[in-house]
């Protein structure tokens, strides 16, 4: 797989380097919060060892690493998971794990680079993502980035004493090449 380059920074393949990268951020609650539930719990070294393991090795779909272009070195993640090849279609995740990054727009280039990934080389018809109602600046940003609300699942996610709607949303092939 080749590199993604963008303006401030490259989609890159995963390396073992990115491993005390990923455990600033595996076990910060600022991060965590917006993501699946895996992050309930602390995550233990082994967990991130194994984890980046399977991404070298192949064995958790495709993804890459956010990197800064002129160091390559670790600001976050954006994968694509449930991968559909008959119907064309995947899941996108996305994490930011350097606070100083939040707010710098590095989320919608790493998405702008995916999407061109997605929709020109894998020839995919569909990207889809899910958002917790209460992570507004990741909502913006997909807004910001073509994704359309589809629906919600409704009180889907309890935190911190209440629960939050889950928004499914995606952006089609069409809705892609007509931006571009």
């Amino acid at each position: 797989m080749s590199y993604l380059f963008g303006e401030r920074i490259v989609l890159r393949d995963y390396r073992y380097e990115d491993l005390p990268h990923m455990r600033q951020w595996v076990n910060d609650y600022d991060i965590t919060n917006t993501l699946h539930d895996v992050f309930l719990y602390p995550q233990t070294v082994h967990d991130t060892e194994s984890f980046l393991r399977m991404k070298i090795e192949g064995e958790l779909g495709t993804g890459f690493v956010i990197a800064a272009v002129d160091t390559f070195e670790y600001i976050g993640q954006i994968d694509l998971a449930q991968l559909d090849w008959k119907n064309r279609s995947a899941n996108l995740g996305l994490v930011i794990g350097r606070k100083e990054f939040f707010g710098r727009g590095i989320g919608s280039e790493a998405i702008e680079l995916m999407k061109g990934y997605v929709f020109n080389t894998l020839n995919l018809h569909r990207l889809a993502l899910e958002v917790y109602e209460y992570n507004e600046r990741g909502y913006r940003c997909y807004l910001k980035c073509g994704f359309r609300e589809e629906g919600r699942l409704r009180q889907k996610i309890f935190r911190e004493g209440r629960y939050w709607d889950s928004v499914l949303m995606s952006i089609l092939r069409d809705e892609y090449i007509d931006a571009n």
